[in-house]
């Protein structure tokens, strides 16, 4: 399945007049498709595979909301900052109270967050997901500055460092300053190669399931999602943390699930810098958070850059060792303005090889998994397929280091394979074809500030 000749639409000129009418296509496709997925206080990854709030998509959702509807924009993360956890944690999941029990698995009678230390009113998840908030924040901000904009950031500025907070302090089970995941739904990509070693070692049968009845398979190919036996492995690491009322003291000696993600502390780290930015306008000192950032770049690269490959890589906790799988997790950390030289060049080859093919001109949008592994599957969550919204980091990146070489034929790659798909969730690297579900957000949303920057 990993093989055939690359059928993706060409590139359009530059100065051709088609472009424009294109892009203003694209524009009433991504704000239908916001608008239809708009749910009174916040927006659903898609009406049919993700009918509640989640974390991540909810910040790339506000950074596109930021160009057509800015009120909403700031809507989303106030609805979602309100479920954020004592420690500081936001859920990777806020449940919709309004939806019959039973309607997504695994829903909120699963989690059982109620019964939780510090959990909110609201049900929702007791894990996170990588901390891209801060960083919307300020480019909502920056995009149309005004005194709600900066009253919005007064509100949001404590609730983000508090999430910093927890994820730099109760989460840094290695002692090296770096969080750690306790499920592979904590970094985003959910079913990544990166994941086959450490999830190896989670003792779970597939007949675990049958107690369980998935959502996803009923909306989606059974062949495009993670198995039952990976599912079952997913279950068991929450019933792990659910069963210490998810409580992060002594996660070594009993989450079986304990990982470093490059992503996920690109993403803290990425914060910071936001942060800083944030402080100055709300009245805050930002001295701390650019030191904070620099530690944290300067960890990233100690724990999880491996100069033999080139690239950064996730350690698994209970091992000490790097995964070896070479996926987008690790092009990731280009996001770090203070990423140092050496590791941008090593990250900037490792994009522009045949294993993720990144050029000025591109003629298959950015997989998420080496595209020459054995095992890579184009058509299978995460193991495979492009997403908009990894792309769309990796662009941010390659602006921040003065590659607009690279970064204009990413872009025009983002902008081709929705023209021709639509706002699918995600698709297949070698044609373009739409994949997962039609009518995604955070594809919609990123769509629209990629389309801003032309």
């Amino acid at each position: 399945m990993n093989g055939g000749t690359p059928t993706g639409p060409t590139p359009l000129r530059v100065g051709d007049p088609s472009d424009a009418e294109r892009a203003a296509t694209l524009r009433r496709l991504a704000l239908t498709t916001l608008d239809a997925n708009w749910e009174h206080d916040h927006t659903v990854p898609s009406r049919t595979l993700y009918p509640h709030q989640w974390s991540w998509d909810s910040a790339f959702i506000a950074v596109g909301l930021a160009h057509v509807r800015p009120d909403r924009a700031w809507r989303e993360l106030r609805t979602l900052f309100a479920a954020q956890w004592a420690d500081g944690r936001v859920p990777h999941i806020v449940f919709n109270p309004a939806l019959r029990v039973g309607s997504y698995f695994p829903g909120p009678e699963f989690w059982d967050s109620g019964h939780a230390d510090g959990a909110p009113p609201v049900a929702t998840s007791g894990i996170v997901q990588p901390p891209v908030h801060a960083s919307a924040a300020w480019l909502m901000h920056r995009r149309a500055p005004s005194a709600a904009s900066v009253q919005a950031l007064r509100w949001l500025y404590p609730r983000l460092v508090a999430q910093q907070r927890y994820l730099t302090g109760r989460r840094d089970v290695g002692g090296a300053g770096l969080a750690c995941i306790v499920h592979p739904w904590e970094s985003g990509l959910d079913n990544s190669p990166a994941w086959d070693d450490p999830m190896a070692a989670v003792p779970a049968d597939a007949a675990v399931m049958r107690a369980y009845r998935r959502h996803d398979t009923a909306h989606v190919d059974a062949a495009h999602r993670p198995t039952d036996l990976d599912y079952a492995r997913y279950v068991a690491i929450v019933a792990a943390y659910r069963a210490g009322r998810y409580r992060d003291e002594g996660l070594a000696g009993r989450q079986p699930f304990l990982v470093e993600c490059p992503l996920v502390n690109a993403a803290l780290g990425a914060a910071e810098h936001a942060l800083a930015r944030i402080a100055a306008v709300v009245g805050a000192d930002p001295g701390p958070h650019r030191d904070r950032a620099a530690r944290i770049t300067e960890a990233l690269v100690a724990r999880l850059y491996d100069p033999v490959a080139g690239t950064f890589r996730p350690r698994d906790l209970r091992t000490d060792r790097l995964v070896p799988a070479r996926t987008v997790l690790g092009l990731i950390p280009l996001i770090l303005p203070d990423l140092p030289a050496g590791q941008v060049r090593a990250v900037l080859a490792e994009a522009c090889s045949p294993r993720f093919g990144l050029a000025a001109r591109m003629d298959r949008p950015l997989p998420s998994y080496d595209r020459t592994a054995p095992d890579f599957e184009p058509v299978r969550y995460w193991r495979g397929p492009s997403w908009l919204n990894t792309s769309w980091l990796l662009w941010r990146g390659l602006r921040a280091h003065h590659r607009p070489d690279l970064a204009a034929g990413l872009r025009e790659s983002m902008l081709a394979v929705v023209a021709r798909a639509g706002c699918h969730e995600y698709f297949h690297p070698d044609t373009g074809e739409g994949l997962g579900s039609p009518a995604f957000s955070w594809t919609a949303a990123l769509l629209l500030d990629v389309l801003a920057d032309g």
